[in-house]
């Protein structure tokens, strides 16, 4: 930040947008709901919430140098504070403003999978064209969104925001709260099936995204999945105009040809009716497909499709979603969510990938209701097709899976993760790749972090 704070929100604009009054002026450089990563010159917005109640941190936010702090009650602390009826509320408030006084473009992501790392790949693709804001990690519901938006500097050129769900109805208010100019749904699959009763109503509640949108907005959307007619179909009843991604030759943005490596994927697509080769840091089709529809909002953005493609080939992969760990073993850390399909294309990249031996450490898939056992089941097939060599399972719906493999397959299981990590550990050989992919719910990050601390030796 340097010496000199750069100025994203001062007193007196934000007691008229939220409709408090500042218990002594302000300014600040950036907005924090969690202590544990605020940073000095930080707006503190003390949220109340399932996961606890922000009013408690106020002394921390204080001794951390926060500028200020969004409040709903009473409290003593040294910060000026904002005391409003509803700091979420304040906070939507905020985040609607930073979108009204900017001219940025805002682009919204949201899909049963590839959400953050599409997201991560538009924010690298921009950032070397212009001004470009997003969501850190998965702040994509309720309260990641509008903090979004609320952090959004002024001058931002191009703005990132995922959104996610789990029900209907959770999509909507977070849609005209950012108002999308360009819409993108990677793709709709079976995922937290336990509240749908079918596909088709999962892609209606991502379609939800279309509904903040002014009419004559562009979506994107995937040309290749099953859902594609009824997401068009009520896109254009929004009026908005569709643009479509895959291997579809009736497909806008078009993947001509990919070829995966144990690290890379190499690509030939045509964007726009103009050929583009480009190559990507990680393998898996999943990848290239999602890098289409990146360069397909790269083009309507009307910036430059073929620096972007170039921007491509250094794009960072999120933690938890496919980062590659080397050493004496390789880790494949998938550990950040999962589902049948997800978990399918992790294993398919497991499989591509160059080591002694393929080690599938895996976890439970949650929220798919009545067809848990089935779907944990048919994973037997991708892992024997992908010749993994030993698997290692956790959760109560994976113990359906480990008795079915063959018992040269069967590394071993455990109810939970945690007691999962001595039976991995005992087993890792050097050379060793090793993939740890589960629902975030499983928890099987710290299998990862143990394995990263051997690693490390």
């Amino acid at each position: 930040m340097g010496d000199k704070m750069t100025i994203l929100w001062e007193s007196k604009a934000v007691d008229q947008i939220v409709g408090g009054k500042s218990s002594s002026p302000w300014e600040c450089s950036g907005i924090s709901i969690d202590t544990r990563t605020l940073e000095k010159g930080d707006l503190f917005v003390a949220l109340k919430g399932e996961t606890g109640e922000g009013h408690v941190f106020l002394a921390d936010a204080a001794q951390k140098g926060a500028a200020a702090a969004f409040v709903s009650e009473e409290s003593e602390t040294p910060l000026p504070l904002v005391r409003v009826h509803d700091t979420l509320q304040a906070l939507e408030k905020l985040g609607i403003a930073a979108r009204d006084r900017s001219s940025a473009l805002r682009i919204a992501v949201t899909g049963s999978v590839g959400k953050t790392s599409t997201k991560e790949m538009l924010k690298w693709v921009f950032k070397d064209q212009g001004r470009t804001h997003g969501n850190v990690s998965s702040y994509n519901n309720h309260w990641g969104v509008p903090l979004t938006l609320a952090r959004m500097p002024q001058d931002t050129q191009f703005a990132v925001f995922e959104v996610g769900m789990s029900q209907t109805g959770e999509i909507r208010p977070l849609s005209h709260m950012i108002k999308p100019q360009i819409a993108l749904i990677t793709q709709v699959v079976e995922a937290h099936v336990a509240f749908f009763k079918s596909v088709e109503d999962i892609a209606r509640a991502k379609a939800e995204i279309f509904e903040g949108m002014e009419k004559g907005s562009r979506v994107i959307l995937n040309q290749d999945n099953p859902q594609f007619s009824l997401l068009a179909e009520i896109a254009k009843k929004n009026g908005l105009q569709v643009f479509s991604f895959g291997r579809d030759e009736k497909s806008d943005f078009r993947l001509l040809s990919y070829e995966g490596h144990a690290e890379t994927g190499s690509v030939v697509a045509e964007i726009g009716g103009k050929k583009v080769s480009y190559t990507l840091p990680a393998p898996g089709t999943h990848w290239a497909l999602n890098s289409l529809a990146v360069l397909g909002a790269v083009h309507l953005a009307g910036a430059d499709v073929r620096q972007a493609a170039h921007s491509l080939a250094t794009v960072e992969i999120p933690m938890g979603r496919g980062r590659r760990h080397k050493g004496v073993f390789t880790i494949l850390d998938e550990s950040y969510n999962a589902n049948p399909t997800s978990m399918r294309a992790a294993l398919e990249i497991l499989g591509k990938s160059d080591g002694k031996r393929k080690i599938a450490v895996i976890g439970d898939m949650r929220e798919l209701g009545d067809v848990s056992q089935k779907r944990h089941e048919e994973l037997l097939d991708p892992l024997l097709q992908n010749k993994v060599d030993l698997v290692y399972c956790c959760g109560p719906y994976m113990a359906y899976l480990f008795d079915r493999l063959p018992q040269n397959m069967k590394g071993g299981y455990a109810p939970t993760s945690l007691e999962l990590i001595p039976l991995v550990m005992e087993a890792i050989q050097p050379g060793d790749v090793i993939t740890v992919k589960a629902s975030l719910g499983t928890r099987v990050k710290p299998i990862v972090e143990a394995l990263l601390e051997v690693q490390k030796g």
